[in-house]
């Protein structure tokens, strides 16, 4: 039996969970706007608690490998890091937007048309960052920037050209919540699942732990999607500067 840590810290939810065998039995989530560094720990050690496990009895851990944040990103892999390379425990990655396609799958009920997953992540302004997946999670595209506008049904159309036409499109993450109210019909449809969770990675990290899909520990990074926004200092600091 499989026992995983998982960390989500891509948005603004920082969360961990642990699951065993792919069913969640511990969960702790913290929405915070400023970095979750000051908080993963102390929800790694509630999911301790709620679970009755050490650390050591974990099998491997799991992190949400982005697109997202990259401060959170970067805390929530050095974490997971920092716990494999004590334990020696194997690291595990899930895409982000993948897990938030496997949640909306969980919440869809059977539908007579095909249908399609589109998760994406709120990336400022009106663009987001998303991906589109099949009705068996398989990607349809690489993850990417697309701006919100009115022709966005068409956008989605070019992306995955090989969909029947009647395919129901189901856009989950906290980036669907850019689309205007107008935009939404039979076509293009709401997923419940609005956040990133931890508890959403539990069964496909599952699956690449039982495929020994592990991360080489030394080299593994995250999918930042774009570099951060590192603003450089107006002034040279030279000899004799005030």
């Amino acid at each position: 039996m499989a026992c995983l840590l998982l960390l989500e810290t891509a948005t603004d939810v920082c969360s961990a969970a642990i699951s065993c065998n792919g069913k969640v039995i511990a969960t702790e989530e913290k929405v915070t706007d400023v970095n979750c560094a000051a908080y993963l720990t102390l929800l790694i050690e509630a999911c301790l608690r709620q679970a009755n496990l050490s650390l050591r009895q974990l099998d491997a851990v799991a992190v949400s490998g982005g697109p997202g944040s990259y401060t959170s990103l970067r805390t929530g892999v050095s974490t997971a890091k920092g716990i494999c390379y004590a334990l020696d425990k194997p690291l595990l990655a899930v895409p982000t937007l993948q897990a938030l396609a496997f949640a909306a799958q969980q919440h869809i009920p059977a539908a007579h048309r095909p249908i399609c997953y589109v998760p994406m992540l709120d990336a400022r302004r009106q663009e987001v960052w998303l991906s589109i997946y099949s009705e068996t999670l398989e990607p349809l595209c690489s993850a990417q920037p697309l701006i919100i506008d009115e022709d966005l049904l068409q956008h989605f159309r070019a992306l995955a050209p090989n969909l029947p036409s009647d395919t129901v499109w189901v856009c989950a993450g906290n980036g669907m919540l850019k689309i205007p109210s107008h935009l939404w019909e039979s076509s293009l449809i709401k997923s419940s699942i609005s956040a990133c969770s931890a508890r959403y990675l539990a069964s496909l990290a599952n699956q690449r732990y039982a495929a020994k899909a592990w991360e080489n520990l030394a080299y593994y990074e995250p999918f930042y999607m774009k570099p951060p926004n590192i603003t450089q200092p107006k002034k040279s600091l030279q000899t004799g500067d005030q």
